[in-house]
């Protein structure tokens, strides 16, 4: 038992689909064959979402508030929670859970972005205090934080700074199919200008050392360039000739296997093939859109989501971080239907990784 990392899980925005998902995800019993979670978050939340998955799901779990990680049972049927009391139960919008779930329909607000903010926080310093083994994290609203008075783009932001890290980058992950960014959070026009070679280095410099994280011994890595066909030998800009090609000339330097820069449309058919193992990609939808069209499967039949996967995983941080590949899910949030294979891709993707630290 003693041998199984904590993870610790924030249950995201209150007021969106994360406390539901939580739940989903923890009726999952081979999570506890490789993990022990805990949830931070709050009480209110977490019972309301308890009864929503009673109602829609046959789901039949209970809630055991703790104060502290190791007053934890990690036992499956129980949901080992601590309650930072931050969202009131009269705060929670009650459309009958009994009768018919339906959305909360609350969408951003400042309490939803304190209560999330916290949680965040909270799981941080207790990785960075060894109390747990690594941290997932639901989605939260950047404009609900924002609205609180902390002005971060999204969480990776915040791990770096509460983490004092300053070399970090965001991974996304679907099975075998990963991508690094150089940047993500900005504007497409900025993040043109973030195209510099000693951050693209430090990128491939990432992606080769998560992979071996991950147990690739000689991992390849693949660097998209930014512009239609690489630039064409600058008719098209010459981002790739000054500053992504002396970068990936740098890296084989240190002797890391690095391709590029490819054309971005067909890097990732090629990736998903198998020829690459990780790629850097320029900007925020350059990595996400194609993460996204292979992770999230809908139904056209049934009109409904048959999959949501994936994980985003930040590189560089003294502390396990992975969390869900989507966002807070303001139309679904409440009524049950909301998909939870994200959640539980990003505890195993955690657990494994912990388990690498510990051996």
């Amino acid at each position: 038992m003693n041998k199984k990392p904590i993870i610790a899980i924030s249950m995201g925005d209150p007021f969106g689909n994360g406390p539901e998902i939580t739940v989903k995800a923890l009726s999952d019993e081979h999570l506890y064959e490789t993990c022990r979670p805990v949830v931070v978050g709050d009480a209110s939340c977490m019972e309301y979402a308890c009864r929503i998955a009673r109602k829609v799901s046959g789901i039949d779990l209970r809630i055991h508030v703790i104060s502290e990680v190791n007053e934890a049972r990690f036992t499956y049927g129980t949901i080992d929670l601590i309650d930072m009391n931050k969202v009131p139960s009269s705060s929670i919008p009650d459309h009958s859970v009994e009768d018919s779930p339906s959305a909360f329909g609350v969408g951003a607000c400042a309490l939803g972005g304190e209560a999330a903010f916290s949680y965040v926080t909270t799981v941080i310093d207790l990785a960075m205090k060894g109390l747990v083994d690594g941290t997932v994290t639901n989605a939260i609203s950047k404009e609900s934080i924002n609205m609180a008075g902390h002005h971060y783009s999204g969480h990776t932001e915040i791990y770096a700074d509460y983490t004092g890290t300053k070399r970090y980058a965001m991974m996304l992950a679907h099975h075998d199919f990963r991508v690094v960014h150089v940047s993500t959070h900005v504007s497409l026009r900025e993040a043109c200008d973030r195209v510099k070679k000693d951050r693209v280095l430090e990128c491939i410099q990432l992606a080769a050392e998560a992979c071996k994280d991950m147990g690739i011994a000689n991992p390849k890595v693949a660097v998209a360039g930014l512009n239609p066909h690489c630039g064409e030998n600058g008719l098209f800009g010459t981002e790739e000739i000054d500053e992504i090609q002396p970068a990936i000339e740098a890296a084989k330097v240190q002797g890391i296997e690095v391709l590029g820069p490819l054309p971005p449309d067909s890097i990732f058919s090629q990736a998903i093939g198998g020829w690459y193992d990780i790629v850097v990609v320029m900007y925020h939808d350059q990595g996400h859109i194609p993460m996204k069209t292979v992770g999230f499967v809908y139904d056209r039949e049934k009109q409904d989501w048959k999959a949501v996967e994936g994980v985003n995983i930040t590189l560089g941080l003294p502390i396990i971080r992975v969390s869900v590949d989507h966002g807070t899910g303001w139309a679904l949030a409440g009524t049950g239907k909301s998909n939870e294979l994200s959640l539980v891709n990003a505890i195993d993707y955690a657990a494994k990784l912990a388990m690498g630290k510990l051996a």
